[in-house]
């Protein structure tokens, strides 16, 4: 190894050198460039001098200015240039309108109101997030899964209060396999509601636990009883076959439900046929009343369900009071929650739309429907919209596909989208959703219990880079050194497993005892020492060392319990003639360890780089 005076030059890694498959690993780069470094070893105290490092501001005003700095409502709109983003904007809320008629009808009936209900999703919720929300391409308005948990005036102050306690991160305790697993076991919900309008009969309507498995059982039940007409009317919707004949896109939605409230019109389904209609959609737009507050106990679980499954990860608690502000003004007007609907997002971000003028301009031509066009689908059957919804979930179904990854990922992931799916399927969708996020946070727990660590090597090729041993067969060990890399978080529930991780690794002494079966990764179980500690003498990998160094650069988090640990670590150490070191923390891990050192818990000796940390170890071995 180089001294910490030495001129340094760097050269690239063998390209020639393959992967564990056998394959090469990089190609070889077109220009190699060098550098070299010829500086004195720094600490950690030193660049934080020499940098001018600035503790983070946690006074009052810096929280007031943070909170009024994330409520500025019309930084959408900065850069905004009508000449070139506006006619994006008008075609893709005249899409979106399109689409928006058919699903807030359907998606209406199927939270239990009528379809004029849902036309006035695409209204008024959309007005106000275009004003409050910070995403410029998502569609608000109806959506199957908020349909199916409806929660109204709830929902509204659930969203309100995670916006104002600042709970918008709580969606990243939503994982993919949670999120994935839930979806689709919601549309299958969704599916079994649409069963009763698609043959055309008439069954209960079940609440609470096994609701699908009671619903599934009646639609069984009324089988013998099926509207033929109602259900090939049905059928024909579910697969229409001119879009696909067709070489440009054709809004299939709305064809069937215009077609279809035609069909019923000439052919008079309802009279003839026992085709059961949509009903009454009055004209115009409502008059704002307060909302049932006497509906609060019955749903309550349903809207806090709602307002987790929303948080988005664009500014999360921004969207919780935009969502939770639209759906106080929407419920004042007779709407359902609020969501973002995927597909019609996807339209709207590929015809072009970049802000939400488009959902300005698609709210508006909803209005003219309701205005003016509202009655005419009075007569529209309802297995048209079933139809609708049916296809819509297609995308939520096809999600059953990524359960082969997640099994690739890890036996934690498949569980637990396989629980999730199972709890919402069987169960039902609030209690099986707030099963999947405690499964889904015991998974974390597990993982962040058992993080990554191992001993480095440097490259002698390529002088201050230091690789994982075990990986790296061309890695080579610090003479009378180690070097430890752990991961994670150090804290009270994960400081035993990071002293078992490291006498493993460096064989040291310890105040525990380390079994035999230490070496096939299981986790021991340590029998302590009554009064005071004996020093064992595991086998040694490589001899005796003089330097321990710890490198933190992965280490996102330590508590006091961890620089404790940190502190017992080094008293053995020093005990056995060794010293500890520290590098590469980064600065809220060195605010920790600062004021560990304040309290007289340390002192420990912190480098700003793994590099500098080596070299000063081999200055103190050739001294």
């Amino acid at each position: 190894m180089p001294s910490d005076k030495e001129s340094q030059e760097t050269k690239p890694l063998n390209n020639n050198n393959t992967n564990g498959n056998g394959g090469s690993a990089t190609s070889k780069p077109k220009i190699q460039p060098k550098y070299s470094i010829h500086r004195d070893v720094l600490t950690h105290e030193v660049v934080i001098k020499q940098t001018g490092y600035a503790a983070r501001d946690k006074s009052i005003p810096s929280s007031l200015r943070n909170c009024w700095h994330s409520w500025n409502f019309f930084s959408l709109f900065t850069g905004y240039s009508p000449r070139r983003d506006l006619p994006g904007d008008i075609i893709a809320g005249f899409t979106v309108a399109i689409m928006n008629i058919p699903h807030g009808m359907a998606y209406g009936m199927l939270a239990g109101v009528s379809a004029g209900n849902g036309l006035y999703m695409a209204v008024f919720p959309v007005l106000v997030y275009m004003f409050l929300g910070t995403s410029k391409h998502i569609s608000i308005g109806t959506f199957a899964v908020a349909s199916m948990m409806t929660a109204k005036v709830v929902d509204t102050f659930a969203n309100l209060l995670m916006a104002f306690l600042r709970l918008g991160t709580l969606s990243s305790l939503l994982s993919e396999p949670l999120v994935n697993g839930f979806t689709t076991a919601a549309a299958c919900h969704v599916v079994t509601a649409q069963l009763k309008d698609v043959l055309g009969i008439s069954v209960p309507r079940h609440k609470g636990a096994f609701k699908i498995i009671f619903s599934v059982i009646d639609v069984i039940k009324g089988v013998p009883e099926t509207n033929l007409v109602n259900f090939g009317f049905c059928m024909a919707c579910l697969k229409p076959r001119l879009s696909k004949r067709c070489r440009f896109p054709l809004p299939a939605e709305l064809i069937m439900v215009i077609g279809g409230t035609l069909i019923s019109k000439w052919f008079n389904l309802y009279v003839d046929y026992k085709v059961n209609p949509v009903g009454n959609i009055p004209s115009g737009l409502p008059e704002p009343v307060l909302p049932r507050l006497d509906l609060v106990p019955k749903v309550a679980v349903d809207s806090i369900a709602i307002a987790i499954k929303h948080g988005y990860e664009v500014r999360p608690n921004q969207e919780l009071f935009a969502m939770g502000i639209g759906n106080m003004v929407g419920g004042c007007f007779s709407c359902i929650p609020m969501a973002c609907s995927l597909s019609r997002s996807v339209i709207q971000d590929q015809t072009g739309g970049v802000s939400q003028i488009a959902s300005l301009v698609s709210a508006s031509l909803v209005v003219v429907t309701l205005m003016w066009i509202g009655p005419f689908f009075s007569s529209l059957p309802r297995c048209v919209l079933a139809g609708v919804i049916i296809v819509a979930l297609k995308p939520m179904f096809m999600q059953a596909k990524e359960l082969k990854k997640f099994s690739k990922q890890g036996k934690l992931e498949m569980f637990t989208w396989i629980s999730t799916f199972l709890c919402v399927v069987i169960i039902d969708i609030d209690i099986g959703l707030l099963i999947g996020i405690c499964i889904s946070l015991l998974a974390l727990y597990i993982k962040g219990l058992k993080p990554y660590s191992c001993l480095l090597g440097y490259m002698p090729e390529a002088p201050g880079i230091y690789m994982d041993l075990n990986q790296h067969r061309n890695a080579m060990q610090v003479p009378e050194t180690r070097i430890f890399r752990y991961s994670g978080s150090l804290n009270f529930a994960t400081s035993l497993f990071f002293r078992r991780a490291l006498y493993e690794a460096v064989a040291a002494a310890a105040t525990v005892v380390v079994p035999a079966r230490a070496a096939n990764r299981a986790i021991p179980r340590y029998r302590r020492t009554e009064g005071r500690p004996i020093n064992v003498q595991p086998e040694q990998p490589s001899g005796g060392f003089k330097m321990l160094i710890l490198d933190f650069s992965m280490l996102g988090h330590i508590d006091v319990a961890g620089c404790r640990t940190l502190t017992d670590v080094s008293k053995e150490l020093k005990a056995r003639g060794a010293r500890l070191l520290l590098a590469s923390p980064v600065d809220r891990v060195y605010d920790t360890l600062v004021h560990s050192m304040a309290l007289s818990e340390g002192p420990f000796e912190i480098f700003p780089t793994l590099h500098d940390c080596v070299e000063y170890a081999n200055a103190c071995r050739t001294a």
